[in-house]
């Protein structure tokens, strides 16, 4: 089995801060990731919104779809309320034979708030979050019902952020919650990812690979910025980034030793005009592919 390697679009189309990257279209940043030679995309805003027009902008650019984002609202919707706003996409992605949804807890997110300080994101207590787990998982088993594993995206900013907040969603769900596993945002938290990954690799069938910037991520902390902030002054960077502070050839050396064959996807959103797109993520897919080959771990294609 074998790895693939694919990116997310928001460093050329950037949803949270569209001003930043105005000056990118959806059409050339596709061409940009085939270029490199990125496997797979996932889904963006911009792209087409039918299954048919979907599948035919991606086969024109001889990529896949590598999962995408979901907005989810358990905390304020029931669960057949989940399942109405989720199914579209979902039988979407089971017929383009993307990988899984990437889901996250949106309803009281500050993550798009650029006036709050990521200090003041919601927390949630453990029972809180055991029960939280608890309609997860059954949102999960409907899911994969469908042909569509679901993997949970810790998330600055939201009720899952930090180790002991993932540790606690682990512990409260069963096996059909999978993890989207994203290093970026763990150090953004403060968190080690290695002990996580260690914790949970079992659980992990989606990940995500960015790095951080800690002059930037110390302004962010003693200043007290929102997440936006961190964003648009470059906290986030791809892997081998000599800005960048993460080791992840100890990364890939896991995902080898556990015999992980999903997708590695760069997702690091960043200020065009201070880190030109199509430079940056050919630096993250070549580096991706030096570590993956040191670490043993095949790479398709």
């Amino acid at each position: 089995m074998a790895v693939q390697i694919g990116i997310s679009l928001i460093a050329w189309q950037n949803d949270d801060l569209p001003d930043l990257t105005a000056a990118f279209t959806t059409e050339g940043a596709m061409e940009d990731a085939g270029r490199i030679g990125y496997a797979g995309v996932e889904r963006g805003r911009r792209m087409p919104a039918d299954t048919d027009g979907l599948r035919e902008y991606l086969d024109r650019h001889g990529v896949s779809l590598c999962g995408g984002w979901f907005s989810g609202e358990m905390l304020s919707r029931s669960i057949d309320d989940e399942k109405a706003a989720m199914a579209t996409q979902v039988q979407q992605f089971a017929a383009l034979g993307a990988p899984c949804i990437v889901y996250g807890e949106c309803s009281n997110s500050i993550q798009g708030e650029l006036a709050i300080p990521v200090s003041q994101r919601p927390r949630l207590s453990r029972d809180e979050i055991t029960s939280f787990a608890g309609r997860m998982t059954e949102l999960a088993k409907w899911s994969a019902g469908q042909g569509m594993p679901l993997a949970y995206h810790h998330h600055m900013g939201s009720v899952i952020q930090a180790a002991e907040d993932i540790d606690w969603l682990m512990d409260g769900s069963g096996p059909d919650l999978t993890l989207c596993f994203d290093t970026g945002h763990l150090l953004f938290a403060g968190s080690d990812p290695l002990a996580v990954l260690d914790r949970w690799g079992e659980r992990v069938h989606h990940v995500h690979f960015k790095d951080v910037r800690p002059v930037v991520l110390d302004w962010v902390r003693t200043e007290d910025k929102s997440f936006l902030d961190g964003v648009r002054h470059g906290v986030f960077t791809v892997p081998g980034d000599p800005d960048g502070c993460f080791d992840f050839g100890a990364v890939t050396d896991r995902l080898a030793r556990i015999g992980f064959y999903g997708w590695i996807v760069v997702e690091a959103e960043q200020d065009p005009e201070k880190a030109p797109p199509f430079e940056y993520s050919k630096l993250g897919f070549e580096h991706i592919k030096k570590i993956c080959a040191a670490s043993k771990l095949v790479v398709a294609g």
